[in-house]
């Protein structure tokens, strides 16, 4: 068998190979010594962490903000990845709470969601069709049977989806186990995605007419909304909300905030493409007639700017970030300093912002609401973002962060327009720069 293994598979070049006397090397170049010898012992019985988490870093912080927008009751994504749908629809609840006076309030995550997957279903559907005369092993065409649908996203999509469908109260469609738990209901959302788009493909193949490819896709798109209507629930048309019947539109126009959804830049700090220039990711939307993501790449302290100005203005922003990076979960502290893997391996990790984008070493993943900034003396010392992870992670479900951590792990914000700066709103005016929807830099928050 060995014979024939060998007979059978051609050689590679070895030129580049591990060779004996390279291994030799290596493993002469590991001292193994008493101190190498307890960091094994430790690392065979504990998360690395536990290990590198600094000690020096561990003393009480601030937690006082001399500007900080009131958020009233922590919201709990679950296991889901919808965090940029609650982050944006905190922002939205910030306003309303603020408007009408409430103690607690909550719009309907569950509600938006449902409308959400079924767009989403649509867009990939349309893109089948819109891409039928492309090889299936296309770029373009492999993205989409790779993606047909998430639960991810950006605040773009927020604002289309309340201007399409309004927002209701979480009274009005409460979350239910397939939105706290969205792997399930992805999975068959998926399989029958993937099957209906091959059909798709099959019947083009076959020269189906435009009415009947667009009939198979209300076809597939009937059964998508079977799988919702069960796992989430069917929306409401119409409900009552403090003794007033609302649709979910009326709620939207006396509740929601049509200045944040409409009105609003999406800025980008991404040290691997040029500043001051306008992009737009192709195809990252969540409606097939909405808008795809654009943005405004700017150096971080232009960003930070517009944040403060926005947060003096007593409004809360979207906020994105590679937030599983130095953040001690049981504190709530992002510092960079929060752990020393340097010391406890004995080597540098050292790459800079556009050295960790460039080599796919960080990027955005996660979305909260900007909601506080401290500074003392002319200078910022930190910033304080609300959470969606419920009310016991974190700091009482809020996260603090360095300044410093905000300059080297922040990617995204979105402000106002009337918080933006002249140069920023310039830019915005550009022809912007198309980037295709499978560029690493550009994966939705989760």
């Amino acid at each position: 068998m060995v014979a024939v293994m060998a007979a059978t598979t051609m050689a590679q070049n070895s030129d580049g190979a591990i060779t004996a006397d390279m291994l030799g090397r290596l493993e002469k170049s590991y001292g193994n010594t008493a101190g190498d010898k307890a960091i094994r012992n430790a690392l065979g019985q504990m998360d690395l962490n536990k290990l590198a988490l600094s000690q020096e870093n561990l003393g009480e912080f601030d937690k006082e903000f001399s500007t900080e927008v009131k958020s009233k009751g922590i919201t709990d994504q679950k296991k889901s990845g919808r965090c940029w749908l609650f982050s944006g629809l905190n922002v939205l609840r910030a306003k309303a709470i603020a408007k009408h006076g409430m103690s607690r309030f909550q719009f309907s995550q569950n509600y938006l969601f449902f409308y959400d997957q079924l767009e989403k279903s649509n867009l990939f559907l349309q893109m089948v069709i819109d891409t039928k005369g492309e090889e299936l092993t296309s770029q373009s065409v492999d993205w989409l049977f790779q993606n047909p649908v998430t639960d991810g996203g950006t605040f773009t999509g927020v604002a289309d989806l309340v201007n399409k469908y309004g927002l209701v109260p979480s009274e009005a469609m409460r979350e239910t186990f397939a939105a706290n738990n969205t792997n399930r209901m992805a999975m068959l959302l998926k399989m029958k995605l993937r099957q209906g788009g091959i059909q798709i493909r099959e019947m083009a193949e076959k020269k189906a007419s435009k009415a009947q490819l667009a009939a198979k896709k209300e076809e597939v798109l009937k059964d998508i909304y079977r799988i919702l209507a069960l796992n989430l629930g069917i929306p409401p048309k119409e409900f009552t909300y403090n003794g007033k019947k609302y649709t979910p539109m009326e709620f939207a126009e006396e509740y929601g905030d049509k200045e944040t959804c409409n009105d609003y830049i999406m800025l980008m700090n991404d040290p691997s493409r040029p500043y001051y220039k306008c992009y737009e990711i192709d195809r990252d939307r969540h409606t097939y007639e909405g808008h795809n993501w654009l943005y405004v790449n700017l150096p971080i302290e232009d960003i930070k700017e517009m944040a403060k100005a926005s947060l003096k203005d007593s409004t809360a922003m979207y906020f994105s970030c590679d937030v599983g990076k130095y953040l001690n979960s049981e504190t709530g502290l992002l510092d960079v300093n929060n752990y020393d893997y340097e010391s406890l391996m004995g080597m540098s990790f050292a790459m800079t912002k556009k050295q960790r984008v460039e080599s796919h070493a960080s990027g955005s993943s996660h979305a909260m609401t900007l909601v506080a900034v401290d500074e003392k003396e002319g200078k910022t010392i930190k910033w304080k973002v609300e959470n969606s992870w419920g009310e016991s992670a974190g700091c009482k479900g809020f996260l603090i962060m360095t300044d410093e951590w905000f300059d080297e792990y922040m990617f995204r914000l979105v402000v106002n327009r009337k918080y933006a700066t002249e140069r920023a709103l310039e830019v915005l005016k550009t022809k912007p720069v198309k980037l295709p929807a499978w560029d690493p830099m550009f994966a939705e928050d989760l």
